[in-house]
């Protein structure tokens, strides 16, 4: 045995026996190093990658506050949207499962891989979107099918909804999807890719306020991702409710006044500065951007002459035309260049230097005083005035009236317009200042430029007495839970230069360009309110004067704005109201109107009733027999009576006629000056 033991064959398997032990020995202590690896040394963290794969932290997204109007109207709201999702890496089979989905939804298979194969490998166990808000149909077959499509998902998320489509689009604003460049900035820290922030209006500007703080859910999963059951819950927080100035009503009428005109219509508390109504046409449907709007829309909406993302109200730079003359006019009587009787006479033009500047009436206003120059807007009184003021007095006065300098309303991108002065030209045109600029200045041209929210303070400034206030378009933010957390109050931002004299002066002649014969505003005169304002017809580009005719065949582009600033009523304001119309062409007829509705709507007074239709309209004739002429009976007289009779029965009714028509003509022009007594004495007597 010991023989066979040692021959060289068994040598040779006793060395093959002892390479393999080894081996394996070498293998197995490979196996106990790598488990002590995994086990001990990399334990806690490849026990941390378990636990993440079956415990997942969901994100509770906050619901945005709410908006009403002053009145407590909803104007904007949150509604769910379902959206589906889907968990690449657990959507096993993926085509099977693509394919079910397809069938379930509509959606062509073709479109669902294209957007799967965006998905990065390192995103496959992320929740990625295939499609947003799903009808309800939709969403009852995946509910029942749920168990069906592994790794599919729907999920909920508060969509904003505007309410009233359109409805103060430029105050509300908008959301949408937040931009890489928001991101990196440090004012969006708690902002992660896909959500959606105010990009306008107040959604913007009260962000912070209404975007609430979002919640946290720990859930465990099984190998298909749907959740087992809910390990702990930190709810979210709502997002405050915004209460806005506007009355609804007031806002819908201003909008609808401004179909199919471009412009803007302001409404002002003037006790308090609070906005009743802030109206741009054209505006823009806020829900276009919520799910993103294409590139084809985007462009159409942009290049549109008309500028519907423009909020004419603070961003919109127009000449004020003569409603500037009030500014002119307190500037006067303050500096004692005028006073209440001081009489110019208007021959129609102003001669300076070798230059004619000429009146819009062409045959002139004859002698009028402060007054009537602002009642009948006669540009000779306040050429002559601006004249002896210069520009650099009349600038000083004007953006005391709040012109020049923005009003601080909380909305994007104000303009502060352009009150010019001798050292302005010389800085930006490198020109001097010529006294014919002073004359136009003096009237509202040149280069003058004014915002209608500066327009409404202006005259809300005047209706009030002298005070000027800070526009304020929200009222006050309220928790969820009704709690106010902010309560806005009325600003001061100055007080006119006026002393109550002057105040009285400018009143009596704004209440005169309604109420009187021969204002320029004379046409919008209401019977049941009385109503103080200023028309102005703005020159688009500079030209000499035109006649109504002339006007009327320019161009669109070319034809002058319309502004009208009131307020109303003239004896204890309410409301103030700046009215511009895009090349309305007078300020009187195209923008005057348009105040008187708002001011009726605001102070609840219904429009008059439609006038009867003519008789011959719903009457229908009989038809009637004519009778065959009666021969007409000659009476015989004496020639000479009979020429006497008719000598003094003529004369008798030609004196009849003339005492007659006297006194027709009378009473018409009696009852002409004084429309007062003809309406409502107490509440129409000159202020």
């Amino acid at each position: 045995m010991k023989q066979y033991l040692d021959t060289p064959d068994n040598d040779w398997y006793k060395q093959r026996l002892g390479i393999f032990v080894v081996c394996i020995t070498v293998l197995v202590l490979l196996l106990v190093f790598r488990l002590f690896y995994l086990q001990i040394y990399k334990g806690q963290e490849y026990r941390d990658r378990s636990e993440n794969n079956r415990i997942h932290l969901q994100q509770i997204e906050s619901t945005r506050g709410l908006i009403y109007d002053s009145q407590g109207v909803l104007l904007v709201e949150n509604r769910p949207q379902y959206n589906i999702s889907i968990i690449k890496r657990s959507a096993k089979p993926l085509k099977k499962t693509l394919k079910k989905l397809s069938n379930y939804t509509g959606i062509p298979v073709v479109e669902l891989n294209k957007k799967v194969s965006k998905i990065k490998r390192s995103q496959s166990y992320k929740h990625f979107t295939l499609n947003k808000d799903i009808e309800r149909d939709v969403l009852a077959k995946l509910e029942v099918r749920k168990f069906d499509l592994p790794g599919v998902f729907v999920n909920v998320k508060s969509h904003r909804n505007y309410l009233k489509s359109r409805r103060a689009s430029h105050i509300i604003g908008y959301l949408s999807a937040i931009s890489l460049k928001e991101l990196k900035s440090k004012k969006y820290k708690w902002a992660k890719g896909g959500d959606s922030i105010g990009k306008f209006g107040v959604e913007k500007i009260y962000e912070k306020y209404l975007r609430g703080k979002s919640g946290e859910r720990l859930v465990e999963v099984d190998v298909t991702g749907k959740v087992v059951r809910v390990l702990n819950t930190i709810k979210a927080k709502p997002g405050n409710n915004l209460f806005l100035t506007i009355n609804h009503n007031v806002q819908k009428k201003a909008e609808e006044l401004l179909i199919g005109k471009v412009g803007s219509i302001v409404a002002m508390d003037p006790s308090n500065g609070e906005i009743i109504a802030i109206a741009s046409s054209p505006t823009f449907d806020q829900n276009d951007f919520i799910g993103g709007m294409s590139h084809s829309k985007w462009n159409k909406m942009i290049s549109n002459k008309n500028r519907p993302m423009e909020n004419k109200a603070v961003q919109g730079n127009y000449p004020p035309a003569s409603i500037y003359k009030i500014v002119t006019a307190i500037a006067a009587l303050e500096e004692g260049v005028v006073d209440e009787d001081t009489i110019v006479n208007c021959p129609g033009y102003h001669k300076y230097g070798n230059r004619v500047f000429r009146c819009w009436k062409p045959g002139g206003h004859g002698n009028v005083n402060i007054k009537d120059a602002l009642k009948e807007s006669c540009d000779v009184f306040f050429y002559q005035v601006g004249q002896k003021l210069g520009v650099d007095r009349i600038a000083w006065y004007s953006r005391a009236c709040g012109f020049g300098e923005r009003t601080g309303i909380d909305l994007d991108h104000e303009s502060k317009g352009l009150i010019p002065t001798i050292i302005w030209k010389k800085k930006r045109a490198g020109k001097s200042w010529h006294g014919g600029d002073t004359l136009s200045v003096s009237i509202g041209q040149s280069y003058n430029l004014v915002t209608p929210v500066q327009a409404v303070g202006m005259i809300s400034s005047i209706a009030n007495g002298g005070i000027r206030y800070k526009p304020i378009i929200v009222k006050k933010i309220e928790t969820a839970s009704a709690k106010v957390v902010m309560e806005n109050e009325k600003i001061i931002l100055g007080k006119l230069p006026v002393t109550p004299k002057t105040m009285k002066i400018i009143r009596k002649g704004l209440w005169r360009v309604v109420n009187q014969r021969l204002g320029t505003a004379w046409i919008i005169r209401d019977k049941q309110v009385s109503i103080s304002g200023k028309t102005g017809t703005a020159q688009v580009v500079g030209r000499k004067k035109m006649t109504p005719e002339e006007i009327k065949a320019l161009p669109y582009r070319l034809k002058p704005h319309a502004w009208f600033v009131a307020y109303a009523p003239s004896r204890d304001p309410k409301i103030a109201v700046a009215v511009i119309v895009e090349h309305g062409e007078h300020g009187g007829s195209a923008a005057g109107p348009l105040a008187r509705k708002l001011i009726r709507e605001y102070l609840k007074i219904p429009d008059p009733p439609p006038p009867p239709p003519l008789i011959e309209e719903i009457v229908i004739k009989p038809e009637v027999k004519l009778e065959p002429e009666k021969p007409k009976v000659k009476i015989k007289a004496n020639l000479q009576e009979e020429k006497k009779i008719e000598s003094d029965s003529g004369l008798k009714d030609e004196t009849e006629k003339k005492e007659t028509s006297n006194s027709d003509s009378e009473l018409i022009e009696q009852k002409k000056d004084s429309v007062e007594d003809e309406i409502k004495p107490e509440a129409f007597l000159e202020p």
